[in-house]
């Protein structure tokens, strides 16, 4: 369950004890030899689960001097003071008040730094912005995904498709996948060099403009081929900024609040089908030919998204790839509610990116893709991506997506009923996604799947079921609209905002494009075949059968998702690595051998107080060396991390990263 929430006393109280505990720490320690630099983390096996802070064990004046080196290169020179200030905070976050000398931190700065813990939903608007104009791009995302549910009804009739042969249904479905296959074929594998070229707004301009003209041109129609042609084009579009925007979100947002932020793509492609349901029933009533106009109208929302993406910062990781550090910290310093903030983010991200190069290094377009699956570290993060973006096509959900107004008439709806009904679902759809917004970064991505992915069993089952009911009865379709509602409830806040976040979060910087395009292509490459067979499934199998079929997939899916899906909540991005250089056996090992005990005694024998040893251990040592008495120093030391500095992060409710004050 989601940790109880704190007053703003309680949080400032619990900071400054375990500022006291750190200060103490320090001054015990305050005679003991220099200890060396610890040892660097395997990211291809961190066998151990170690996660650590590549600053720990940096003497201070080595890591002063490194930064002023740092800012001469980068051209950074008047911002070196803060970022000195950022980077002594980024590399003792428990300890920013300690801090003496010409650096030491300002009152505005450390109040800053609490606050950033105590009103994490505080934004600047810029971010706010990007965040709301990305927002707008998932909602092109879901129309473009529903234009074709109600227009199914009709322009197979009028297009010379209508009929009941194997070959009318195919050409169906191939027109219902053509932006699947679009985007998985093309879109997805075309944001690598785009984003590259253009960065992530051009990347999101360009898609833009795909889903702009092919749409309109889609209601012009006057044969198969040429609506084919058009919903393929569209596919591009939607490719590229599928998987283009969560990479772009994800990279601007602060770690504590990034599940949620990111988790709005999802949110918007719901509030996206709502507003195509929504269109698809007031075409149908208002026009003659209503499937041109529930095709057309989906342009509606990319003419915001292509007007207002240039209005937002560019990704502040996305200019540093590019050695662009001047505009990276302008960027963070729109981003950020303080300079102190911007100034710890860019440069705890650079030493980041300088520790995973190591590991990842680079390579052209071709080799990138190869690394997908060769290079072990990122190995990890394909399949996980993988897991969580079959899944979504397991589970069901885009059978009533792409086929509800089918499904609800071959049910015994009428062809209002079924448009209602399926407006219904799409308002379901949305509401549910709130919930997440919450739980995405206290209760954690994977346990939102874990408890879930039984449920939609259970409901997809339920609704088959209900399909049996005499239709004379009048009970026949509520049943089965009440199940298939039910099944959308727990979709929303689980399987539905958790798989584009996560897979834009879990590859490192050098192949993050690569692999969101990879993860991206997955989802709808299974979505492009399932809506070519779908319409062929419920023709041969039925109603129930189908949804029988599909409710042991979610269960197949829990099973995949238990032993293959890390947890990344309030990691930030760069120390995800950590979490991916854990060797998969040894992370199955301890799902099986630690996690299936521990719940089975909590959730079969009730004991709550059943203990769970962690898999993952932070290993976060603080070295500090004071240079000489004018920078404020008291000799040499080192202390660590004890006890109560590292519960400081289960007492503000926030889960086991949250206390440290690194934000991105």
């Amino acid at each position: 369950m989601a940790p109880r929430n704190q007053s703003d006393d309680e949080v400032t109280s619990i900071i400054h004890d375990c500022h006291a505990s750190a200060t103490h720490a320090h001054s015990t320690h305050e005679a003991t030899e220099s200890m060396p630099p610890p040892r660097k983390v395997n990211f291809n096996a961190n066998i151990e689960a170690k996660i650590r802070n590549p600053l720990v064990g940096i003497p201070r004046r080595r890591l002063l001097a490194d930064i002023d080196d740092f800012c001469r290169a980068k051209g950074l020179e008047k911002h070196r003071g803060i970022i000195r200030k950022g980077a002594l905070v980024a590399q003792d976050p428990y300890g920013c008040e300690d801090i003496t000398g010409p650096d030491a931190l300002s009152q505005d700065e450390v109040s800053a730094l609490h606050h950033e813990i105590i009103h994490k939903w505080r934004i600047p608007l810029a971010l706010l912005r990007t965040i709301l104009v990305c927002s707008i791009g998932a909602a092109v995302q879901g129309w473009d995904q529903t234009g074709s549910n109600g227009a199914t009804l009709e322009f197979p009739k009028a297009l010379g498709i209508g009929g009941s042969s194997m070959h009318d249904k195919l050409i169906v479905g191939l027109i219902n996948a053509g932006p699947y296959i679009g985007t998985a074929v093309v879109g997805c594998w075309m944001s690598d060099p785009i984003n590259n070229l253009l960065g992530r707004r051009g990347t999101v301009f360009v898609a833009s403009q795909f889903c702009l003209w092919p749409v309109v041109a889609s209601a012009f129609c006057s044969d198969w081929q040429s609506l084919l042609g058009c919903r393929l084009l569209l596919g591009v579009g939607m490719g590229a900024k599928a998987a283009t925007v969560p990479i772009y979100a994800a990279e601007v947002t602060p770690a504590p609040i990034r599940g949620a932020l990111v988790m709005s793509w999802q949110l918007w492609v719901s509030f996206g089908i709502f507003l195509g349901t929504l269109a698809n029933l007031v075409c149908a009533k208002a026009f003659v030919e209503p499937w041109r106009y529930q095709l057309g109208c989906a342009f509606l929302p990319a003419v915001p998204l292509a007007l207002l993406i240039y209005s937002c910062p560019e990704s502040p990781r996305w200019y540093i790839k590019k050695n662009r550090y001047v505009d990276a910290m302008n960027s963070l310093l729109r981003l950020r509610n303080h300079p102190v903030q911007a100034g710890r983010d860019l440069y705890y991200i650079h030493v980041q990116l300088q520790v995973e190069r190591e590991y990842v290094g680079h390579g052209n377009y071709l080799k990138r893709i190869v690394e997908l699956f060769t290079v072990p570290r990122i190995r990890r993060a394909t399949l996980a991506s993988w897991v969580v973006m079959i899944a979504q096509q397991m589970c069901g959900i885009n059978i009533i997506a792409f086929y509800s107004t089918s499904v609800f008439a071959q049910a015994g709806s009428t062809n209002s009923q079924a448009y209602l009904s399926t407006m219904g679902f799409g308002l379901i759809n949305f509401v549910f996604a709130f919930p997440a917004i919450w739980t995405i970064d206290t209760f954690g991505r994977r346990s939102l799947l874990l408890f879930t992915f039984p449920q939609m069993a259970w409901t997809l089952l339920a609704a088959g079921l209900c399909t049996l009911i005499p239709p004379s009865t009048g009970l026949h379709t509520v049943f089965v609209a009440v199940f298939v509602y039910l099944f959308a409830a727990f979709y929303s806040p689980g399987e539905g905002p958790v798989p584009y976040p996560y897979s834009a979060e879990v590859f490192p910087l050098s192949h993050r494009e690569v692999g969101m395009a990879w993860a991206v292509a997955t989802c709808l490459f299974w979505a492009a075949i399932l809506s070519i067979t779908f319409p062929l499934m419920l023709d041969r199998l039925g109603v129930l059968n189908s949804f029988v079929l599909y409710g042991c997939f979610n269960l197949i899916a829990l099973v995949m998702i238990f032993l293959w899906l890390p947890e990344t909540k309030q990691r930030t991005l760069e120390e995800l690595d950590y979490i991916f250089a854990v060797p998969t056996r040894v992370f199955m090992r301890y799902q099986v051998t630690k996690t299936l005990p521990w719940w089975f005694k909590r959730w079969v024998l009730f004991r709550k107080n059943a203990p769970l040893e962690p898999l993952y251990h932070l290993d976060f040592e603080y070295h500090r060396e004071e240079d000489d008495e004018e920078e404020g120093g008291s000799g040499s030391g080192t202390y660590e991390t004890d006890k109560s500095r590292v519960e400081m992060k289960d007492a503000l409710g926030l889960g086991f990263t949250t206390g440290r004050t690194i934000g991105i």
